[in-house]
């Protein structure tokens, strides 16, 4: 498989990356197995997980893993910090909490650091550099290789980057940001990205195929037993996605498969992976089988007149001030 550098760094990640937020849930052992296996025998480095997938069993299965299976050193481990299990404040972005939670990640993972380490969202009540701070901390003692955030927004990622590198001392550079990004959820392209782009951040694609809406498995208010829109707990994430919009260019990514011989799959995930800005989509699997459609995508180019029509169907309505009027 391809690799690519993330970001503005010397860090190199496989195009591709493999996500685990049902790890320990609705994936057991044996199958993270045979994920993390098909994964890296296909090239693939790059392994997402969070502190609280699973409550802590997604980290804890991947720890397990590592080494018995794959070598660490050939795998880049990314983990998430910051959300509690707290309806009053789903996210705690302290000095202490995060410091206290990466070392917990270490220990379920089993490893003396992780390759990236993200905070999980941006806390409102805790002072942006005191959150920085701990990245700087996770980094200078040597818990975490590169640093970066997830589901901050185009001014809070803008003003988390700047602050690293204009602060005096030894600041830690973002090296890459974590956020939804599809045909189905192109929101990041208003603000994120562009500023990203501009500060030298990879961003790491979640969900790249629309919660799974953009296999086409849901067409024709079809809902498979077997998939996230028929589990109780995942439901309502899919849901958003089921509706008029989503299948408008649904049909378009799968009149494009036919046109090329491909899945709708291939269409969807080639079309995010190859987007400016972007480092490696996150796929989330259900089993080998599900994994190897995704990891075909590698032989995939799309031709430039699909890519313009699946970016006109998709396109999200820009308007002022998020519109270049310099183009006027």
């Amino acid at each position: 498989m391809e690799q690519r550098h993330l970001g503005r760094t010397g860090l190199r990640v496989s195009r591709i990356g493999l996500g685990t937020l049902t790890w320990g849930r609705d994936t057991d052992e044996h199958d993270a197995a045979d994920l993390l296996k098909t994964f890296w025998e296909a090239g693939g480095s790059l392994v997402d997980t969070a502190d609280v997938y699973g409550d802590g069993e997604a980290e804890y299965l991947l720890g397990r893993l590592i080494e018995g299976l794959v070598p660490r050193r050939d795998l880049v481990i990314s983990t998430k910090a910051g959300s509690v299990p707290d309806p009053d404040r789903r996210f705690d972005g302290s000095r202490g909490h995060l410091l206290s939670a990466l070392d917990a990640s270490l220990a379920r993972l089993g490893t003396d650091y992780v390759d990236i380490w993200h905070i999980h969202a941006y806390d409102p009540y805790t002072p942006l550099e005191e959150t920085l701070q701990a990245l700087d901390l996770a980094v200078s003692s040597g818990r975490a290789r590169y640093a970066g955030v997830s589901n901050f927004c185009g001014w809070q990622l803008a003003k988390a980057a700047t602050w690293q590198l204009a602060a005096s001392g030894v600041r830690t550079r973002l090296a890459s940001t974590q956020l939804e990004y599809s045909l189905l959820q192109r929101g990041v392209e208003r603000e994120v990205l562009p500023a990203a782009l501009d500060l030298g951040i990879g961003l790491l694609p979640s969900s790249p195929l629309g919660r799974g809406v953009l296999t086409g498995k849901y067409r024709n208010n079809t809902t498979p037993a077997d998939s996230r829109g028929a589990s109780e707990h995942l439901a309502p994430f899919v849901a958003p996605y089921l509706d008029d919009t989503a299948s408008r260019i649904v049909d378009a990514v799968t009149t494009a498969a036919d046109g090329l011989a491909v899945t709708p799959l291939q269409v969807a995930l080639a079309w995010v992976r190859d987007r400016p800005g972007v480092a490696a989509p996150v796929v989330g699997a259900r089993n080998a089988q599900q994994l190897t459609a995704a990891l075909s995508v590698e032989a995939l180019s799309l031709p430039d007149e699909i890519c313009r029509a699946l970016d006109d169907v998709s396109a999200p309505v820009h308007r002022y001030p998020d519109h270049d009027w310099s183009t006027l």
